[in-house]
């Protein structure tokens, strides 16, 4: 079992995979132990060393010297120690070969096993590896498996299970098994087994922003810049952006030509979330009257110390400001940091009338 194939083919893995050859075999040492100790019932210490130079392999029993023996299967006393070594003192450690003869198979067996194990192990550690790294980025993946309502996917390419809970799934789409989807790396975390867990979403802002990242150029170099972004995954997303260069038109930018970026966008998210881009104001007061686009604003008056922001529009108008279910309204309150009430016009002119009473 122990030949000069043998150790070729640890320093390959060492070359391949980057496991360190020392390791390896310090690896295949401690379970051909544990597999000695279980095929012959030695309950004692015992340690495998692998010797390269020899091509052999040795089983070692350790016992401790001692006056009087209390355990036979870890303790020798100190007259039998002196008749294998006489230089042997109390205190000092007998290691004696027990080396079997018929115990080839077995390691043989034990060292593929544990190579195999640390294969995998590396393996997964390297996938583990790049999707920290590739955190935060938009890749594609094949729904395997639904348990319940998690939706289990394989990203593509790593064969790494990404997990996609019930809150990170958009509640207008339906996965299928075997469908190819674009999915947001969102985090690795601990699993309930104690290894790493990809887990991915449709329904974060972040799957959103990223898009915008890459589909438009300007963002990617930094020309124009996402202030804020904020999503009801399914339904509307709305994203503030602004430029330091007065010669760049940021809105246009992310909507670009005849509306193709944005639309790509959309596309991707399943044809009926709307997106709405705004641009970036310093001005509160303009800023909460952009947010609440596509609704045309009359007159907006904040008050600072509360954070509160009362917005009046034309009435016919008031349903597209405060949206579905008051959706439009939520989102630019998210967006801006404002709490935001928003009133039609007939109010103001109502309270007018009172005052001149």
């Amino acid at each position: 079992m122990i030949n000069k194939e043998f150790f070729q083919a640890l320093d390959e893995l060492e070359r391949e995979y980057r496991i360190p050859k020392e390791s390896m075999v310090e690896s295949i040492e401690a379970g051909m132990a544990s597999a000695y100790k279980k095929e012959y019932g030695f309950t004692s210490p015992i340690s495998v060393r692998l010797n390269e130079e020899k091509m052999t392999y040795k089983v070692y029993a350790h016992k401790l010297v001692v006056e009087e023996v209390e355990d036979e299967d870890t303790q020798i006393c100190l007259e039998d120690a002196q008749y294998i070594d006489k230089k042997y003192k109390v205190g000092d450690v007998v290691i004696e070969d027990i080396t079997p003869k018929d115990f080839s198979r077995i390691a043989a067996q034990t060292a593929k096993q544990v190579i195999l194990q640390r294969i995998n192990d590396i393996k997964k550690d390297m996938v583990l590896n790049e999707m920290s790294r590739r955190q935060g980025e938009i890749l594609s993946a094949i729904v395997r498996r639904k348990e319940g309502n998690t939706v289990f996917v394989e990203i593509s390419g790593t064969q790494m299970e990404g997990v996609m809970m019930q809150s990170d799934q958009v509640p207008t789409e339906t996965y299928n098994v075997n469908d190819v989807i674009k999915v947001y790396v969102k985090k690795i975390r601990e699993s309930m087994r104690g290894g790493a867990q990809v887990v991915v979403s449709r329904s974060s802002a972040g799957f959103v922003r990223r898009m915008f990242e890459n589909e438009v150029p300007e963002i990617k170099a930094g020309l124009v810049k996402i202030v804020s972004i904020v999503r009801e995954a399914g339904f509307r997303t709305k994203l503030s952006v602004k430029s330091e260069d007065p010669n760049i038109d940021a809105v246009g930018s992310c909507i670009g030509n005849k509306g193709v970026r944005v639309n790509n966008i959309i596309a991707e998210l399943g044809g009926s979330e709307k997106i709405d881009v705004v641009e970036y104001c310093d001005d509160s007061i303009e800023y909460i009257a952009r947010a609440l686009s596509p609704a045309q604003v009359l007159l907006v008056s904040i008050n600072e110390e509360e954070k509160n922001a009362k917005v009046i529009v034309p009435d016919e108008k008031l349903s597209l400001a405060i949206g579905r279910n008051g959706q439009n309204a939520r989102l630019a309150a998210k967006l801006t940091g404002w709490k935001i009430d928003v009133k039609p016009y007939s109010t103001l002119s109502a309270s007018e009338d009172q005052d001149a009473e």
